[in-house]
């Protein structure tokens, strides 16, 4: 049963190692925009995704990025609908990143940030 007090979703955050870095992947390749972010005591943006955000943290990052799974499916990761597929796979083709398709057959794909964070895109 739903609680009938969480409204939703409202961010989710990710450690980067390199704030512009990363942006150049969430705006150029994914098509986020960047809002307003306050001032805090480390580097960092937050990215709208629709009605929701995304928070970039550039702090220490306490997972280990080698040895992730090849697949995102089998990682934890962030998914992220979209209205076309094809444009994204089509960005991603250009900027030679890799990925891989769902495994169950849906339309979708499974991508990573420049700092191994697993991203699912569904069509």
């Amino acid at each position: 049963m739903a609680s009938p007090n969480i409204a939703g979703i409202h961010h989710v955050s990710l450690v980067v190692s390199d704030t512009a870095r990363s942006l150049r992947f969430y705006t150029d390749i994914l098509g986020l925009t960047q809002t307003a972010r306050p001032v805090l005591a480390f580097p960092g943006a937050w990215l709208q995704a629709g009605g929701q955000q995304i928070h970039l943290l550039e702090v220490d990052n306490p997972d280990p990025v080698e040895g992730r799974p090849a697949h995102g499916g089998r990682d934890r990761h962030l998914a992220l609908a979209v209205h076309s597929l094809d444009i994204i796979q089509k960005k991603l083709d250009a900027a030679r990143l890799s990925y891989t398709l769902s495994k169950s057959g849906r339309k979708a794909l499974f991508c990573r940030d420049p700092d191994g964070n697993a991203i699912e895109i569904i069509g």
